[in-house]
């Protein structure tokens, strides 16, 4: 990478820093749920014929795609991948902003709006030196991230890295435990498998002074809650990080009522996926007979979700290197794995991938929330820094 390349990006990000941080704060006002991004996608589309980028095409219904090539490429060459993620969260934002969401009860919690106005960033940025480029580009504006299945494995399906083909990927993500200007990076295993268990036990409901009369689901579900976590700290292998929880607990009866049925809904993580298909044929067969010893039924349903994120050790350390050029190095941080997880983890199963943080946090600003939070927001110059990181994954 030359010094002119490692100027522009510098200048480049600082120049389109005022448009970018209004693309964001338009989506933050008019955020939209997974899978329903239609005007979110319209302002992609919108945005892009703007600043002269062609072949943009929709995937996915809302999700959209387009190339940048230099004078020297083909479609026939490989293409690196750059994507953004587009839906918001059914949370109420208790901010007091003038970019606050006009959307009832939903809000850009997880930073979607920041990723998706980057990359437009990018794009602008990558068109200016277009012929400058190693490699052509494919800019991904995925749906659905936060929802399973998973918007990554529907534009998969649809062929999203083929036609052009897509030899490696780069994805960023906001990150509030890092403070603005640094930015994150963890080599191979680095984020959890997701997995939902959804569960309704069915008993027989009367009245609070005879639960002998009775079949009692709390109890039953009580038990499994309980008795689950033993699959976790009894079958599993301590090495290996692993989570069992449950975060809804629904029976609806009374002091003196025993209701007749409840549900459950949990999630299961780990990091090992011989021991995710192992533990969840566990978590079945002990949830069925639970709920067989206490003489109730019960309806399972086990929703495969995302698989663990591996980002490819070489494309890491390079970006890492490269982020040198522009960033001091005690700002790029080395991270630890983590138990959340990410559906960007199903391109790194296809191809080389790097999913990389990005600092936001701003502690005397007050910009301290953590993602899915209804006051989590960013210092807005982190957009500046994302722009610059995207750029240089890409020379």
């Amino acid at each position: 990478m030359t010094e002119f390349i490692q100027q522009f990006i510098l200048n480049k990000s600082n120049e389109l820093f005022e448009k970018v941080k209004g693309y964001r704060e338009h989506l933050h006002q008019y955020p939209e749920l997974s899978f329903q991004e239609e005007n979110t996608a319209q302002f992609v589309e919108s945005k892009l014929q703007e600043i002269g980028v062609t072949s943009i095409q929709r995937i996915g219904k809302t999700g959209v795609t387009a190339l940048i090539l230099g004078d020297q490429h083909t479609l026939n060459d490989s293409f690196i991948g750059l994507r953004a993620d587009l839906d918001a969260l059914p949370i109420v934002e208790q901010n007091d902003r003038s970019y606050k969401s006009k959307i009832d009860g939903i809000m850009h919690a997880c930073g979607h709006d920041v990723h998706t106005s980057i990359l437009l960033g990018v794009a602008e940025l990558l068109l200016a030196i277009r012929n400058e480029l190693p490699f052509p580009i494919k800019l991904i504006f995925q749906p659905g991230e936060e929802q399973n299945p998973g918007g990554a494995s529907i534009l998969i399906e649809e062929g999203v890295l083929e036609q052009p083909h897509v030899s490696k990927l780069y994805a960023l993500h906001v990150f509030p435990e890092l403070e603005v200007g640094k930015i994150g990076f963890k080599e191979g295993l680095y984020m959890a498998s997701c997995d939902e268990i959804h569960l309704t036990i069915y008993g027989k409901g009367g009245h609070g002074a005879t639960p002998h009369q009775c079949i009692d689901p709390i109890v039953i579900g009580a038990t499994l809650v309980t008795s689950l976590q033993q699959i976790v700290s009894r079958s599993c292998d301590p090495k290996t990080p692993c989570v069992l929880t449950f975060g809804h607990f629904e029976a609806l009866g009374a002091t003196n009522i025993i209701p007749s049925k409840a549900k459950l809904k949990g999630t299961f993580r780990t990091m090992d996926e011989t021991w995710r298909a192992k533990a969840l044929a566990l978590i079945e067969e002990q949830i069925n007979s639970i709920v067989a010893t206490f003489g109730g039924t019960v309806e399972l349903e086990i929703r495969k979700g995302y698989p663990c994120l591996i980002n490819d050790e070489s494309l890491t350390k390079e970006l890492k290197k490269k982020s040198l050029k522009l960033f001091n190095n005690g700002d790029i941080v080395d991270l630890p794995i983590r138990l959340t997880s990410e559906d960007f983890s199903f391109y790194s199963q296809k191809a080389p991938v790097c999913f990389f943080r990005l600092g936001v946090a701003n502690k005397e600003k007050g910009i301290v929330y953590g993602v899915h939070h209804p006051q989590f927001d960013i210092d807005e110059n982190a957009l500046k820094y994302g722009m610059m990181a995207m750029a240089l994954s890409v020379f």
